[in-house]
């Protein structure tokens, strides 16, 4: 499995306030770490089962992160630094994760340790058709009336195949992958 983690702090790069709401206010932050019975309500977790595993395992009581957003699809978009896996179909995924531990939020070097451990428990990994990037970025976190800078990870898992199934149980490979590597390495940071 290929993983690479990169910091993403510029003017036009993604960012999260968390809690969030979509500007519509039809899709919000559902709190999995306090009320796992609420991955009912999340559409992606329901039509793809592999990451509704992924969401409730590193929401557990057992992690020290817990997840703000997620997607997972198809596509035959296949980038240029993609096709050393001669792949016609990719299939990918996204999760938002933050520290539970307010203080650790804060701190851009606790990020970059977790993001190059992850990335180096998961080149020791099998041979997958599958990759990982770690993306830090900023987070607002709102408590009340205040708000603090911080940041989060987003964590891309894409999988490759000849078709959307064979891309599908790449990807499943490499979440799995994945998601073992988190409760590892949470099992450092507690």
């Amino acid at each position: 499995m290929d993983a690479d983690f990169s910091i993403e702090l510029g003017n036009d790069d993604p960012v999260l306030d968390f809690p969030w709401t979509d500007p519509a206010g039809k899709l919000a932050y559902l709190d999995l770490k306090r009320h796992p019975e609420l991955i009912a309500k999340i559409e992606e977790a329901q039509r793809f089962p592999e990451l509704k595993e992924f969401l409730c395992a590193v929401n557990s009581p057992r992690t020290a992160m817990e997840t703000a957003k997620c997607d997972a699809w198809a596509t035959t978009d296949i980038g240029v630094d993609e096709e050393i896996y001669e792949s016609s179909c990719k299939f990918a995924s996204y999760v938002d994760v933050v520290f539970c531990d307010a203080a650790r939020r804060l701190f851009l070097s606790e990020h970059e340790d977790f993001a190059g451990k992850l990335v180096k428990l998961l080149a020791c990994a099998t041979e997958v058709a599958a990759t990982l990037e770690a993306c830090i970025r900023r987070c607002y976190f709102v408590h009340g009336g205040s708000t603090q800078d911080g940041f989060y990870c987003t964590i891309y898992v894409s999988g490759f195949g000849s078709d959307e199934n064979d891309a599908r149980q790449q990807w499943r490979m490499g979440l799995k992958l994945a998601q073992n590597a988190l409760i590892q390495l949470s099992a450092e940071i507690e």
